[in-house]
């Protein structure tokens, strides 16, 4: 019931705000859009998008380094497998897809391996808010994108010192997630103990300072092929010649755009990204309805090819982790329990 209420609620928002993105275009003005674009750019543009994925399983692979040191090439599955999910399901589901399915490779308790996920997510939320710092000194920024940048500050701040107290206290916070469990009814409790334990034990320092050089540098990288992929896009549309759009224009892209990510959305973003796309075009000067055109090809590019690849992914791993993915297989490394 609840899955199906989410469901419901995804699609709903995606509804909603296509509404929003279609109710005041001009049709000349999107069949232009598409007509007139330069369709060759979009190629590299496909390669940066897979690049990107590259670096996040390289940068997974060094998160994850202290409980295992897992094959770059499950690790990377396990990432598209979890794209893949995301594009078809509300409130980030894939996480917890891609935890599992690189859990049931490599024999990694799966609470132990979200543990490395969330703070992947939180790195993200920290690099997007250094990345809107940069631009509010380059461009004002409306209102609501300040208010959104300060609640992801506050929840970013809020996760990390949730993280880094259940680090330091592991006992006091085991012990309090034990009594809580005690609410729950029948093998749920039991189940919350061994999920907080094993979240517990994936919150492991890495072991080089080296090691965070490299997660901020593949951080720098992933940012940065986002936004050549959205700069070449520009390129495509000819919007920089006729609205005099630049890297800045990018940048915000990159920015605003990555909120209808980072929040709870539709299934594939679809609708959330295409209206915030559309607004921030708008400061611009760009019509609606070649805004709208411009946002459906960028999100096919980073949709299309990330969905084939990780189609195959799982048909390599066994479509099997994504029919049952909250079970308890055996693997050649072990048990993916919980």
């Amino acid at each position: 019931m609840k899955n199906r209420l989410r469901i419901w609620l995804g699609v709903a928002l995606g509804v909603g705000f296509m509404y929003l993105a279609l109710r005041k275009i001009r049709l000349d003005d999107l069949i232009n859009g598409f007509s007139n674009a330069r369709y060759w750019p979009l190629l590299p543009c496909a390669v940066m998008v897979i690049l990107s994925h590259i670096l996040r399983a390289i940068r997974w692979q060094l998160l994850i380094l202290p409980v295992k040191k897992a094959a770059l090439s499950r690790l990377f599955s396990a990432l598209m497998i979890g794209y893949v999910v995301n594009s078809f399901t509300p409130a980030h589901l894939g996480e917890l897809v891609r935890s599992y399915v690189l859990g049931k490779k490599e024999g990694i308790q799966v609470s132990s391996v979200l543990a490395s996920v969330v703070v992947e997510r939180v790195i993200d939320i920290f690099s997007l808010l250094a990345l809107m710092l940069i631009a509010v000194f380059l461009y004002p920024f409306p209102s609501w994108v300040t208010k959104s940048g300060y609640l992801m500050l506050a929840v970013s701040v809020v996760m990390l010192l949730v993280l880094v107290t259940l680090r330091l206290y592991p006992g006091p916070s085991l012990r309090y997630i034990a009594w809580a469990s005690r609410f729950l009814p029948g093998r749920l409790g039991g189940r919350l103990s061994e999920v907080g334990e094993g979240f517990i034990s994936g919150l492991v320092p890495l072991a080089k300072w080296s090691d965070y050089i490299k997660v901020g540098v593949l951080s720098v990288a992933i940012w940065l092929c986002y936004g050549v992929v959205f700069h070449l896009c520009l390129f495509a549309f000819d919007f920089n010649t006729i609205y005099g759009t630049t890297w800045l224009t990018s940048v915000l892209l990159l920015v605003i755009t990555t909120i209808a990510v980072v929040v709870p959305s539709s299934p594939g973003y679809v609708g959330t990204y295409h209206y915030l796309c559309q607004l921030t075009l708008a400061m611009f000067a760009v019509p609606a309805g070649q805004a709208l055109s411009f946002a459906a090809v960028v999100h096919m590019i980073n949709f299309l090819p990330v969905t084939l690849v990780g189609i195959f992914c799982a048909k390599r791993e066994g479509m099997t982790v994504l029919k049952n993915p909250a079970g308890t297989e055996k693997t050649s490394g072990g048990k993916a329990d919980y």
